[in-house]
């Protein structure tokens, strides 16, 4: 009997539009720290390159090349104190689910459906519950479930947990999402919106680290079923 497929999704900008939250975010922090007028459309050159995944790690790299070294505890915090707010009142509010629905509940009877991402576990269930999706979702690994981060597989090879690599399929949209993928040993497919910063750049470099294929949509996911 064949294993049932595995289905793992990374969630900023593959089934959460993170550009009103994330991406806002980054921008406003950065100008906050440096005095500069930054452009979210930038935001993708460095998500083109492995280790920038986490978008803290990103915001600081940005505030360093543009001259300031403030202390990262504090760019954190400014960060935090914008997208999540006082009682998930930030912009995290401005997100936008990207999975239709009866697509979602159609793909779960196909496959098992699982979530490994670079946001904080509250962060993330706050985000599913708010969509009213988590239960389509059978597991999650967060920032705190792993010891070592994306492009680390450790999250990946969690909840692969002993099924065929042949039948699991990682859903991302970052040069991390595919080095992860690649050493986890497990088919990588790139998911880039049309309009997304710096979209042929981030093709080119995830096709080169392994991506299957790359499709504007997470819908469009389907004929890679396993």
């Amino acid at each position: 009997m064949e294993a049932r497929p595995l289905v793992i999704f990374d969630m900023d900008g593959v089934l959460v539009d993170v550009r009103p939250s994330y991406h806002r975010t980054i921008v406003e922090t950065v100008r906050h720290f440096t005095g500069r007028r930054v452009s979210a459309a930038e935001i993708g050159r460095f998500k083109a390159r492995a280790g920038f995944n986490d978008d803290w790690k990103l915001t600081r790299a940005w505030i360093r090349e543009l001259g300031k070294r403030p202390n990262p505890r504090e760019v954190v915090e400014h960060f935090q104190k914008l997208y999540r707010g006082d009682h998930f009142q930030g912009y995290i509010r401005r997100e936008r689910w990207l999975a239709d629905r009866r697509w979602l509940r159609r793909l779960a009877a196909a496959a098992d459906l699982a979530i490994f991402t670079g946001r904080l576990r509250e962060e993330a269930v706050f985000t599913l519950e708010h969509f009213g999706v988590r239960e389509r979702f059978s597991r999650l690994v967060a920032l705190e479930d792993v010891r070592r981060p994306k492009p680390s597989p450790e999250g990946l090879l969690q909840l692969v947990d002993g099924k065929p690599r042949s039948s699991v399929l990682y859903v991302g949209d970052s040069a991390d999402d595919a080095l992860a993928a690649r050493r986890a040993r497990v088919t990588f497919l790139a998911v880039l919106h049309d309009g997304a910063s710096r979209r042929n750049l981030r093709i080119r470099e995830m096709r080169r680290l392994g991506a299957r294929g790359v499709v504007e949509s997470v819908k469009e996911i389907e004929r890679w079923l396993p």
